[in-house]
């Protein structure tokens, strides 16, 4: 009861900066973010936990049917060796050579999958690269939402770490597609091509993501390497002789006429919520 745990304004207060009604609807917020935080948690969770499992399974078929897009030397080899034993067992018996039919593998002849084989490669493999994709997606929901909620804590050593894990796992996922590519290509192009442009397309989105917390301080989609990318250009932007790259000073000074601001900016989005339940405490220990 708001009553109850809060005293009544003064009159002409009501509307001041720790008035009743602030307070109350900024626990009713905390409330409502609280369940909605811990509800989308417990979905991101179970999505995390079927992506992996699914991951894994789907893994273990591809290994198998991987090896339908590339020629079996072995089955070749059993093929010409039999045929071998028929050249043979013909000049023994003084029969004609030329009545044994040659064999069908052959090290000259092109080898082309059946298109059964790269339909199901190519479907399994897309499978495997969304169920991996939305693994990726499912961490970066779980940072926003942690960094919905959380303040900041630690020294900014330890914050700089803990950043930096979950970028070297989005890393380690780009070097897999990467490589999934490259593996592909030689067996079947065309599903290689189709697996490259969705993987630039989703790291087009991730790299979008890093970028719009630059632009849009309050945005909610902030991506591990943000901060990187920030200081970097904090670093960067004073440095770099704008009228050697475009040849004119003014689009220079004007971003470094703008940095301060971007800085103050930053600075200002990550220390309101700081601010604000600071003043909210001091209210509630002078009542």
């Amino acid at each position: 009861n708001y009553e109850e745990k809060y005293p009544e304004d003064a009159i002409y207060e009501e509307t001041a900066p720790n008035a009743r009604v602030w307070r109350t609807y900024e626990d009713e917020s905390r409330i409502h973010d609280a369940n909605m935080v811990e509800e989308s948690r417990d979905n991101v969770d179970v999505l995390l936990v079927f992506a992996g499992l699914f991951s894994a399974v789907v893994t273990t078929f591809v290994v198998q049917t991987s090896q339908s897009l590339q020629p079996d030397y072995s089955a070749m080899s059993a093929s010409l060796l039999y045929e071998s034993v028929l050249v043979q067992r013909a000049i023994a018996n003084g029969s004609s050579v030329d009545t044994i039919a040659p064999s069908p593998l052959s090290p000259n002849i092109a080898f082309v999958p059946a298109t059964t084989d790269v339909w199901v490669n190519g479907l399994w493999f897309t499978s495997l690269f969304l169920s991996l994709t939305t693994a990726l997606f499912a961490v970066l929901v779980k940072q926003w939402l942690h960094h919905y909620v959380v303040l900041p804590s630690g020294t900014p050593r330890e914050r700089a770490f803990t950043r930096f894990l979950p970028f070297l796992m989005h890393l380690a996922l780009a070097i897999f597609f990467a490589g999934l590519v490259i593996f592909l290509h030689p067996l079947q192009a065309t599903l290689s091509w189709s697996i490259c442009a969705a993987t630039v397309v989703v790291y087009g989105a991730y790299m979008v993501a890093t970028i719009l917390p630059f632009l849009f301080p309050r945005c909610p989609y902030r991506m591990p390497l943000y901060d990187l990318v920030f200081f970097s250009f904090c670093w960067l932007i004073p440095r770099v002789s704008w009228e050697e790259l475009w040849r004119s000073r003014r689009f220079g000074n004007i971003i470094i006429r703008h940095l301060p601001h971007l800085k103050r900016r930053k600075t200002r989005s990550e220390s309101e919520s700081v601010k604000q339940i600071s003043e909210n405490l001091a209210a509630e220990a002078l009542d």
